[in-house]
């Protein structure tokens, strides 16, 4: 009797330890769902809020990864696994939608960014006007690259249509998106530097807002990447950013509502 009762308690053991595997792996798959979002460096402080805001009534995760526009899409087009795309134009979304590089439909302007002067805290620099920064006190502007970053070029439009570029041109450093362009004077490698709104938190230095006439509109665009596997988690990112809730975010954030 003693072996068949040895025998029966082994495979009692061999059952127990097999479904206690079967929970750990079961466990080991239910990671939190992770989405991927390719986000405009102006994007940078409200992410961080609205990341965790969407997990929170979700329980995807989103991983922001950060950038100037252009660079970002060619990162789309060169088969980045990016899930969503937020860029600062509506432009570069257009193009790879036209691509087909963009599910159907998914593509929409979800906010309209708002450009200003900006001077860092602790600057004795004094500026009422845009046209000021032609003083020679002024001696290093930082602006975003034009060629990749929207806020760059709405820059670049806004000094040429005040007739004073090529006057400080000769001065100007470039970002390679707004945040490095904001570092260069957070860091006294300029003077001063041209951001969007958004990236200004409240008293931190002085800014001067420059006219929307002064350019053309800064509408900023998303879309989900058609290769992506998460098409229903990204399609609910979007729908989220477009909700009433996070458009009077935006807008208490630094942009117009759209």
């Amino acid at each position: 009797m003693k072996r068949p009762l040895a025998t029966l308690s082994l495979l009692l053991s061999l059952v127990l330890f097999s479904g206690c595997r079967g929970d750990r792996t079961a466990t080991s798959g239910n990671q939190p769902i992770e989405l991927t979002v390719a986000a405009a460096s102006n994007l940078t402080d409200v992410c961080m809020e609205v990341g965790p805001r969407f997990t929170s009534k979700t329980g995807i995760k989103v991983i922001f990864s950060f950038g100037a526009t252009a660079d970002l899409a060619k990162q789309i087009e060169n088969g980045a696994p990016f899930d969503v795309f937020a860029a600062a134009d509506s432009e570069h979304p257009e193009q790879l939608e036209a691509k087909g590089l963009l599910t159907p439909n998914s593509r929409a302007i979800y906010a309209r960014g708002r450009l200003v002067l900006w001077l860092p805290p602790g600057s004795e620099l004094k500026a009422t006007r845009i046209e000021d920064i032609t003083a020679k006190e002024f001696e290093r502007i930082a602006i975003a690259k034009p060629d990749v970053a929207p806020y760059g070029r709405a820059t670049v439009e806004s000094l040429r249509n005040l007739k004073i570029w090529d006057a400080i041109e000769a001065r100007v450093i470039y970002g390679q998106n707004v945040s490095q362009t904001k570092q260069y004077a957070a860091t006294g490698n300029a003077e001063v530097a041209f951001l969007p709104l958004a990236l200004v938190k409240p008293g931190e230095g002085t800014y001067i807002e420059v006219k929307d006439d002064l350019h053309r509109p800064i509408d900023q665009a998303l879309g989900i990447v058609k290769e992506s596997k998460k098409q229903v988690e990204a399609r609910q990112f979007v729908d989220f950013l477009m909700s009433p809730e996070i458009q009077e975010f935006l807008s208490q954030r630094g942009y117009r509502k759209r």
